[in-house]
């Protein structure tokens, strides 16, 4: 008991021609549907028993098409019965031997569907009046989510605690239509002919989902900016949507267990805001600073800046000037010869430059000595250029 595949194609040119009443998902279905009922198509024309209308129930010789990026899943008590995943036309049949329970196209959804439908299959020998309805494979857009008061977590590039309000959207998939309907589905779902709408205001299952990941939010920043191997930095998760989306994958998984207990994963994420608190505000900026100050553009930086205090101490007093840079004589010397372009003190004429006392000049030296500011080395050769010796 099971489907007979009619056609692969789910959009067959001749397929109105072939088949004049015949069971297909709900018109005006939203994008953000997760489940919705078969209706039936057309008139009975004697080629099917489904004269159910659009009470999604499928009955023996009853056609049925599945669109691409969708499953088809029939059940009975609870439990069930068939699962299609892949596009094309089929007949529902009670007694040939031929049919199957189970259409998956081959593909990578194949090995957990089978696994998922030996879990939950339909124990006895099913009837031939069963509900039918699709779950959506597609990317399922415009989750939105947002926090009302600041999250917390720690940064080790930035190397503290770090907050911020946050909101935006992300973008989720069916990974496992079974696994869906029997874990998360709430039963009112599945017994009547209503749409499961992620984005309906009056979703509790769907508020749940937005509790969960609002609630994931601060392990999702963790895992982000603190993976070593991508060395992601906070100010990158706005324009890295897949990124980040694997990050607040890998959290709602830790946490809720969507992938492997209901079948859903997160694809995509669009932060539309975050809103740091004044201490991260402030450690951005410094960061900021700090990058600025680095590589090539630091070097330059740097010359310019040591440039500028030689000259000034070249003219408050030469040589002794440069020493309250905690700089000797020597090292100054050796900064000057790595400039590209020293700057020099301005010369005076030579009957303008004062004769001082060597004894005086010895005298400043040894003060400069002994606060630090030149070395043992450099007051000795000082002393003996002054005193000729």
């Amino acid at each position: 008991m099971g489907f007979i595949k009619a056609f692969s194609d789910s959009l067959s040119g001749t397929f109105a021609d072939q088949w004049l009443d015949f069971l297909m998902p709900k018109e005006g279905v939203p994008a953000t549907a997760g489940v919705f009922p078969a209706v039936a198509k057309g008139t009975n024309a004697g080629r099917g028993a489904n004269t159910k209308g659009s009470e999604n129930i499928i009955t023996n010789g009853s056609k049925i098409l599945v669109p691409e990026g969708t499953a088809l899943i029939t059940m009975q008590d609870g439990a069930i019965t068939g699962v299609i995943t892949e596009p094309g036309g089929f007949i529902y049949s009670s007694d040939d031997p031929a049919s199957k329970s189970v259409f998956s196209g081959g593909g990578i959804i194949s090995s957990t569907l089978l696994q998922s439908f030996d879990r939950f299959k339909f124990g006895g020998q099913p009837s031939t009046s069963q509900t039918a309805f699709y779950v959506n494979l597609k990317e399922i857009p415009n989750n939105k989510f947002g926090t009302q008061s600041e999250i917390y977590w720690d940064d080790a590039y930035l190397n503290a605690q770090v907050g911020a309000i946050t909101r935006g959207t992300y973008t989720l998939k069916i990974t496992d239509p079974i696994l869906f309907i029997k874990n998360f589905v709430p039963t009112n779902y599945l017994t009547s002919n209503t749409v499961f709408d992620f984005a309906d205001m009056d979703n509790d299952a769907g508020a749940q989902l937005f509790n969960e990941v609002v609630g994931s939010l601060s392990a999702a920043f963790s895992n982000y900016t603190n993976d070593p191997s991508k060395g992601n930095r906070i100010t990158k998760i706005q324009g890295d949507q897949i990124g980040f989306a694997n990050s607040l994958s890998q959290a709602v998984e830790e946490a809720y267990s969507w992938k492997t207990d209901r079948g859903l994963e997160i694809v995509k994420v669009a932060i539309q805001a975050i809103e740091y608190d004044e201490d991260t505000k402030a450690l951005l900026s410094d960061v900021k600073k700090a990058d600025a100050l680095s590589g090539a553009r630091g070097n330059s930086f740097m010359q310019q800046s040591v440039a500028r205090g030689l000259q000034s101490a070249g003219e408050n007093g030469g040589a002794a000037g440069m020493a309250f840079m905690g700089m000797g004589i020597n090292a100054s010397g050796n900064i000057m010869g790595t400039m590209q372009q020293p700057v020099q003190a301005p010369a005076q004429p030579a009957s303008a430059v004062p004769q001082d006392d060597p004894y005086e000049k010895l005298s400043k030296y040894k003060k400069m000595l002994d606060d630090g500011l030149i070395t043992q080395e450099e007051y000795d050769e000082q002393k003996k250029k002054l005193l000729g010796v």
